[in-house]
């Protein structure tokens, strides 16, 4: 099905459906589920680039030593917040994201271009100045914490960006050290030059499952293809590539908001134990 829509370039997406101030929804679809939200899709069109349409996803997320960024979610704080570094693996390119939550359920993206995914490095001064600005709490210290990866494929429709997320797998990391902005440290120290890598501890998959996610303009109302959905009796779903994944590694950890999703409709591997450096797997497709 996705091979017969109409391609859409990069350049076309970003000035159509940039949407970094948007209301998301996400669903968690087995393939079959998936096949049927296709064939009755309104008309789309796929992004294409160099006759690709799926296209390697890898995000390095960072928190605090006490975990504020998690536990924000957990309790489902307004000021809540995540830093990540995305890596758009065919590529390589890679930026520095910070996410925070605006008035009724509107996620604020801001990010910059970065060249090092698994340190934020000089990059810290713009997180912090992004959390400040948003109204979060201040994180000093941050630490890569969890990695996820999965392939995604973007559609483009006339009331919202679509993505479908596929192959996802999450790693609990063992950070090296702390990126710390107010620690005193130089700019040689803040390049993270002579530092080491973050390790995987261990791992966990989704399997065959798809994440949909609709993207709408903050203020609009649900997409067509929400309404497609739930028409077949599908409602949105709390999962987070953060959080969810830290769940179901860091069991102990508070998970209400996940705990539904997690115990009966993700079919989530045992995870399992795989101690390795970070950066060993991060090569362009």
């Amino acid at each position: 099905m996705i091979d017969t829509l109409a391609p859409v370039t990069l350049d076309e997406l970003n000035e159509a459906a940039a949407l970094q101030t948007r209301r998301d929804r996400k669903y968690v679809l087995t393939p079959d589920e998936l096949d049927d939200l296709l064939a009755a899709l309104p008309p789309a069109r796929v992004l294409e680039i160099d006759g690709s349409r799926s296209f390697a996803y890898d995000s390095t997320y960072f928190d605090t030593p006490e975990l504020d960024a998690y536990r924000l979610a957990a309790t489902r704080r307004r000021r809540r917040f995540k830093v990540r570094t995305r890596t758009y693996v065919d590529t390589g390119t890679c930026f520095v994201e910070v996410k925070t939550r605006a008035g009724r359920g509107t996620t604020v993206k801001e990010r910059q271009p970065h060249d090092d995914a698994d340190h934020l490095g000089p990059a810290r001064t713009f997180v912090s100045e992004r959390l400040a600005d948003a109204g979060a709490p201040s994180a000093p210290v941050l630490a890569p914490t969890l990695r996820s990866r999965y392939h995604r494929t973007t559609l483009l429709l006339d009331d919202a960006r679509v993505t479908l997320d596929t192959g996802l797998v999450w790693d609990l990391l063992l950070p090296a050290a702390p990126d710390n902005a107010d620690a005193g440290l130089t700019d040689a120290d803040h390049t993270g030059a002579g530092s080491a890598d973050a390790s995987v501890l261990r791992s966990a998959t989704i399997g065959d499952l798809v994440v949909v996610e609709t993207k709408t303009a903050a203020g609009s109302g649900p997409s067509s293809v929400d309404r497609l959905l739930w028409r077949a009796g599908h409602r949105p779903d709390r999962i987070s590539k953060y959080a969810t994944g830290l769940a179901v590694l860091e069991p102990g950890l508070p998970d209400m908001p996940w705990r539904r999703l997690v115990r009966r409709r993700l079919t989530v591997s045992a995870p399992t134990t795989a101690r390795h450096l970070l950066t060993s797997e991060r090569t362009p497709a």
